[in-house]
């Protein structure tokens, strides 16, 4: 309830609290009624004056934040179009969850093209399936934590400082380059200074002003009382004088450098003084002080020479407590002792749990000395298709099978699995990334595709990727459609059709497929991580005098001709580009990216940058900035057609894979007795029958 509503209520207006006609002729009086009014924003309501405050609260006319203000829009609206702005609400996004499977290489139902991957590899053509595995395989290489696979390969502590101790080496010595580097800087600024200052002087000398001798400066050191001259009388005195304006600005830089690095001297000097000062006023240990020896310090520094203090003979009879001045701690160290032990009168019951004691067993160690072979004749694992194995075998079974299990309280499932890699022991935080990073490239996962996503039951092991982009809520739709309806889920095969002979290694595939409305190619952006629309537009342009341009818009003399135009022109051209065209175009130059900032409110949107905090014990998350982007969909496709491209066949006749084996010898064919042929009765007489009766002769 507003403020003047509840002046009006204490006033007793009691016909206006009950109310509601936009007819009211009741007579205005001061405790009972007060006039009608009409709403200030013309939205058509009439209420009576008292009320005014409270209809603000529901005029649709109003100008409120809009509902996503607290996940960053900025936007001030008519409480009537917030509904409508949602649809394009910037603090409006939808993460993608789009989900697809993909299996390894080496699996066991599957035909592995190892060929056909090493080739594609070489060439690197470009291939859509090849980009997104390759894309699905880093995101799942830094997912993959050797840590979490492989605990007992992990360094030791005396491993991790050395390592340590390595890798402080290596920035030691690259601080040294850097300070070397510094130190030759500094000197041949130095160098530059030196000469600028005796060009400096031999300009003062031109009005007689000389240096003084090493006798004179000799003299003006023991004079230490002589009064120095201030700033502003050093340039007043300059500026009586005959000196030239440009000397003396160059008088006045040299002047601040050298009054900045006497004040940094005389800042180190005093710091130097006070921490002399404190050490020897410092107390080493620990020491205890009563409050008589106390009161006799307090008194002996205020009570003047003979007389005497009163305060111990008062409190004679009272015990003095002691005062614990900390100086000096030496730190303790801190040690954990686990004092749990298992019950031992705990018995389980024979029904449910087999007791363990009930039979006498014998611990024996399971290990690889067991196969009578030395550690070295052990054969040495592939960290990838290890990891890649442990992975699986983690998510199928829920662990390990090298990890230690505990069924129950009195049972514990020890792992016996070893294995024996070149690049053990791993560092704490290192990923299967890391461990491919200088090896050649290599794919590890198929390139087809499967769309069952983790709410279907799926029958064995596979791995499964997200899509994770984020869009606007309008955006979202065309994005599904497009990219993993079109696109995705059609690319093996249909939308990007390879040779037949691509088990065999052939690399040869084709784009069926392009726009409706106009002739343009997919591709695939490995740096964004996305698919993008690229229009197939000719290399060169003639204009209409006859002149060729390079595409791009650009001069024989290298100047850009876009922009060179207005602002205003290139805002208008730029709002017909889509997002991701719009994203790319804010990284050409300061003024694209000033045009495409222009843009960001209406095609952008933004999400928060959350980071963790911890106070007083207690982890929490707050927002660290707002960040503005554009998506990354490209123009939306409504229809597809079929390309101007030959088939297939086409490539079959050249294809290098398609070798044509000749049959020159004759092949008998099956033919029939003539007796049988003869027969027109059909009854009893099968194929079966026939074989029986040796009546098919080959």
């Amino acid at each position: 309830m507003s403020h003047r509503s509840r002046a009006s209520r204490q006033r007793q207006h009691v016909h206006c609290d009950s109310c509601y006609s936009r007819r009211c002729r009741a007579r205005v009086e001061a405790s009972v009624c007060c006039p009608l009014s009409p709403c200030r924003l013309l939205c058509g309501a009439l209420f009576h004056l008292c009320k005014e405050e409270d209809h603000l609260l529901l005029c649709p006319n109003v100008r409120v934040p809009c509902l996503n203000a607290e996940y960053g829009c900025p936007v001030q609206l008519p409480r009537s179009s917030r509904a409508a702005h949602l649809q394009m609400c910037p603090a409006s996004v939808v993460c993608c969850s789009m989900e697809w499977n993909r299996w390894p290489v080496n699996d066991a139902h599957s035909h592995p093209n190892t060929e056909l991957h090493e080739n594609l590899l070489k060439e690197q053509s470009g291939c859509l399936d090849l980009a997104l595995a390759l894309k699905d395989q880093r995101q799942l290489f830094h997912s993959i934590k050797m840590k979490k696979l492989f605990p007992e390969l992990l360094q030791s502590v005396e491993e991790e400082e050395r390592e340590e101790e390595r890798m402080e080496e290596e920035r030691r010595k690259e601080q040294e380059k850097k300070k070397k580097a510094l130190m030759e800087k500094e000197a041949a600024e130095r160098a530059a200074a030196k000469e600028a200052s005796q060009t400096l002087w031999e300009s003062f000398n031109k009005f007689n002003i000389t240096l003084p001798s090493e006798k004179e400066s000799e003299d003006d050191a023991e004079v230490e009382n002589h009064p120095e001259l201030s700033q502003e009388e050093r340039e007043a005195l300059a500026r009586a004088s005959d000196v030239d304006a440009d000397n003396l600005e160059n008088y006045n830089a040299w002047e601040r450098m050298f009054s900045m690095e006497m004040g940094g001297c005389r800042e180190t000097e005093a710091t130097t003084e006070a921490g002399k000062g404190k050490s020897k006023g410092n107390r080493k240990g620990l020491d205890t002080l009563t409050e008589e020896d106390e009161a006799a310090a307090s008194g002996s520094s205020k009570l003047p020479p003979g007389a005497c203090s009163a305060s111990s003979s008062s409190r004679s009879g009272e015990k003095p407590k002691k005062i614990f001045v900390y100086g000096h701690v030496e730190p303790m160290k801190i040690i954990t002792v686990r004092t749990f032990k298992v019950p031992t009168s705990f018995a389980a019951r024979q029904s449910r749990i087999r007791n363990p004691g009930f039979y006498k067993r014998q611990p024996k160690a399971v290990d690889t000395s067991d196969l009578g072979v030395g550690a070295d004749s052990m054969p040495v694992w592939e960290e990838v298709q290890a990891s890649l194995l442990c992975s699986l075998e983690k998510e199928r079974r829920g662990h390990l099978i090298a990890e230690t299990v505990s069924s129950d309280s009195l049972l514990t499932d020890e792992g016996t699995q070893t294995y024996n890699f070149l690049s053990a022991p791993f560092r704490k935080n290192l990923s299967l990334i890391d461990l491919t990073a200088g090896k050649p490239l290599e794919l590890h996962l198929q390139l087809q595709v499967e769309s069952v996503t983790s709410r279907h039951h799926k029958a064995n092991s596979t791995f499964t990727f997200v899509c994770g982009h984020t869009f606007q809520r309008r955006e979202y739709g065309k994005h599904y459609k497009n990219i993993h309806c079109d696109i995705q889920m059609c690319v093996n095969g249909w939308f990007e059709q390879r040779c037949p002979l691509a088990y065999l290694g052939c690399t040869f595939s084709q784009n069926r497929f392009q726009p409706s409305t106009h002739e343009a190619t997919v591709n695939y952006n490995t740096d964004l991580g996305c698919f993008g629309l690229h229009p197939t537009v000719p290399v060169t342009m003639t204009d209409s005098s006859g002149v060729q341009k390079r595409r791009g818009g650009q001069n024989e003399g290298g100047e850009d001709s876009l922009s060179s135009l207005p602002y205003e022109v290139l805002c208008h051209i730029a709002s017909f580009l889509d997002s991701l065209s719009l994203s790319q175009l804010a990284l050409v130059s300061p003024l694209m990216r000033q045009v495409c900032w222009s843009l960001l409110q209406e095609r952008g949107m933004v999400t928060l940058c959350w980071e963790r905090t911890s106070s007083h014990g207690k982890i929490r998350w707050k927002v660290k900035q707002k960040v503005w982007q554009f998506s990354t969909l490209f123009s939306p496709v409504d229809a597809w057609c079929f390309r101007n491209a030959p088939p297939i066949s086409e490539h079959l006749k050249v294809c290098p894979y398609n070798r044509i084996e000749p049959k020159t010898e004759k092949i008998r064919l099956p033919r029939v007795k003539k007796e049988i042929e003869s027969n027109t009765s059909c009854k009893n007489s099968t194929l079966v029958n026939l074989f029986q009766q040796k009546t098919i002769l080959m």
